[in-house]
């Protein structure tokens, strides 16, 4: 085995090392907010986290040692090639060196037109290949350079930090459109808990009191608090499919293209159940502000707007945070951008101007905040929001306190497993992708939702 392929190794374990004292480091932490710990259980799992991290100590120092055997050996060489004549400089290790010009992308369409050799690396590290792991390596570098604002989640995987398949291999193709998580992206987030398949949250049910005191040396009013144990099911959004090793082998970058679809599915699946699941999702939490009109304009509906968000605060009190969001279907956004008017609102708003009725700031699906209404409510748009409800035709316009919306997901979610064996007495391989989350919006009873036949399927007038 060469020095390099020593140090490659010696990196995929310290990665290892790292990963398992990460894991008990959560582990740890998810026993702290246990009730019902034992000084005994916690001395232990801090036994075993310390133990995670002098492994991860002795890892280092081993990569230490072979890197600067390395760089000794570089320079013996360089003192040999001074030291014999005729022979060319040494040139300084490569990392060291100073270039000009753009660097070759590790995978190159003009070398690998049908992306085989970036396939051939994603089976050979699963395999354990630490030559096709370091390219892979090099490969996310590179992507991260180029695309970093592009991509979105990386899938996770123990043998390495995810895999974004090379951009010539995607591009040309027309990926089947989804609604994707826009208003899950604008949620409060937390890392889910390493272990446990509740999470369980306490809520102050019966408040202490105060009051005036009806005399000197009267007692004082008491009442005693007690809390309610709210518990929240973690839920597996996964999804699967068996190729053929003829598609994946004779086909053009086929593999990464149905990955792709896999992880449009789940996050819009994960979307899709914050807005519409049954009893716990946004629609069947919020508390109802009925627009009914049969002939609706956005002039009638911005009250009822503000009438929700004054629930949301009413609701929060001194919880409020202030910064609360609009979440509307992207056809009732165009329809309140529709409308032309005359008047504008008696008060004015930090950076709003009078004459304004809303401000479009242009970005586009899924990137954030499409807009701000006259208050200054930021307004996520997310086709996610159902368009068939009610009387069959109505959407919903949700108003939210965005840190009482709160989603717990895996920090390398979503995963993807490659399996051959299942399948492989029919030539087939396959693909899972999955992943865990929780969710609440109702820690307060806050949001607030316009619903009624006024949020029909719009008709653009300009009113």
């Amino acid at each position: 085995m060469t020095l390099a392929e020593l140090i490659a190794q010696a990196r995929t374990a310290l990665d290892t090392a790292i990963g398992n004292r990460q894991r008990e480091q959560d582990a740890l932490v998810a026993l702290r907010s246990d009730e019902n710990l034992t000084e005994e259980a916690v001395r232990e799992q801090v036994e075993r986290r310390d133990a995670a991290d002098a492994e991860v100590t002795r890892r280092q120092g081993a990569l230490d040692e072979l890197l600067a055997e390395e760089a000794r050996e570089a320079e013996i060489a360089a003192l040999q090639a001074r030291n014999t004549p005729g022979a060319p400089p040494a040139l300084p290790p490569y990392d060291q060196r100073h270039r000009v010009g753009q660097e070759e992308r590790t995978y190159r369409p003009d070398q690998d037109r049908r992306g085989s050799n970036f396939e051939r690396d994603v089976a050979a590290a699963f395999l354990g290949d630490y030559e096709a792991r370091d390219r892979l390596a090099r490969h996310m570098a590179e992507e991260r350079a180029e695309r970093g604002d592009q991509l979105v989640r990386a899938a996770g995987t123990g043998a390495f930090a995810g895999l974004v398949v090379p951009q010539y291999l995607t591009d040309l193709y027309a990926p089947a459109a989804a609604a994707r998580r826009p208003f899950a992206d604008a949620c409060r987030p937390h890392d889910l808990p390493a272990q446990g398949m509740t999470v369980n949250l306490s809520r102050i049910t019966t408040s202490t009191s105060t009051a005036l005191q009806a005399a000197e040396n009267t007692a004082v009013s008491e009442t005693n608090i007690d809390d309610t144990l709210m518990t929240i099911n973690v839920q597996t959004n996964a999804g699967q499919q068996t190729l053929s090793r003829q598609a994946i082998e004779r086909g053009a970058g086929v593999e990464p293209v149905v990955l792709d679809d896999l992880f449009r599915r789940y996050a819009t699946t994960l979307d899709s159940t914050l807005l519409n699941q049954a009893t716990n999702g946004l629609t069947n939490v919020a508390t109802s502000v009925a627009y009914t009109d049969a002939t609706p304009t956005v002039a009638e509906l911005y009250p009822k707007v503000l009438e929700g968000l004054s629930g949301v605060e009413a609701a929060l009190l001194d919880m409020a945070s202030g910064d609360n969001l609009a979440v509307m279907h992207s056809r009732r956004w165009y329809w309140m951008q529709n409308a032309l008017s005359s008047t504008w609102p008696l008060v004015s708003q930090p950076g709003i101007a009078a004459q304004m009725g809303m401000t479009n700031l242009g970005t586009t699906y899924g990137s954030g905040v499409r807009g701000v209404l006259p208050n200054g409510t930021p307004v996520i748009v997310d086709n996610n929001v159902g368009t068939t409800l009610g009387a069959g035709t109505e959407d919903e316009i949700y108003l939210v306190d965005r840190n009482e919306c709160h989603l717990w997901e895996d920090p390398s979610a979503p995963m993807y497993i490659r399996a051959e064996q299942p399948a492989a007495a029919s030539l087939g391989v396959l693909m899972v992708v999955y992943g865990y989350f929780a969710y609440t919006h109702a820690r307060y009873t806050q949001a607030r939702k316009i619903a009624g036949t006024g949020l029909i399927a719009p008709t653009f007038t300009g009113v």
